[in-house]
């Protein structure tokens, strides 16, 4: 990729493994990739581009989980490597951390998908079976209310993410769960 075109998704798989070993972080990438596909359909985009940077937006975080680090390291590692541009803006628009302002559709949905990737999953681990297949926007909106459940995901991220997506929260929701469910075998969910 030394010409700055985009790599495969195998070759991104290749990336995220190589820095990522914990089974959870690598399904996360897998939701958010999955999210990030569902949205660029939405909006008539590049799906392939948009899941690149799902799949990518967290390889360097299990090596480098500081806010110092992340995703810093993961920035430099992919210039390095020759990404292009959109990648490395879209990972570092994630992150509200960086600073990086959030110009273009991708960079805004990549924000607005992450926390909600994980809370979903965080929703579907206290349903009876474990399965995404169980949970509704309701019982998510439900979750949501309660500020002691998953209390380190950042609502007022998910909230402002479906605003710039210009959607209701409630569409967001329903975005997001439909696309883990389509990968719900491979997210063991």
């Amino acid at each position: 990729m030394i010409d700055g075109t985009p790599p495969s998704r195998e070759e991104a798989w290749k990336l995220l493994t190589e820095y990522t070993h914990n089974p959870n972080l690598l399904k996360h990438g897998l939701a958010v990739e999955a999210a990030m596909r569902h949205y660029a359909a939405y909006f008539k985009e590049d799906a392939e581009s948009w899941g690149l940077v799902g799949v990518l937006h967290d390889f360097d975080y299990e090596m480098y989980p500081s806010l110092e680090d992340h995703p810093y390291k993961g920035q430099k590692i992919l210039q390095e490597a020759g990404y292009p541009e959109f990648i490395r803006r879209g990972i570092m628009a994630h992150a509200p951390h960086t600073g990086t302002q959030r110009e273009t559709l991708m960079e805004k949905t990549i924000f607005a998908v992450d926390e909600l990737a994980g809370f979903i999953v965080a929703v579907a681990l206290v349903k009876p079976h474990k399965k995404l297949a169980e949970v509704e926007v309701t019982s998510v909106q439900k979750k949501l209310k309660q500020k002691g459940f998953a209390a380190a995901v950042k609502r007022e991220d998910i909230e402002l993410g479906a605003q710039e997506l210009n959607v209701t929260l409630d569409e967001h929701i329903q975005h997001v769960l439909t696309a883990m469910k389509n990968v719900a075998d491979e997210l063991d969910l």
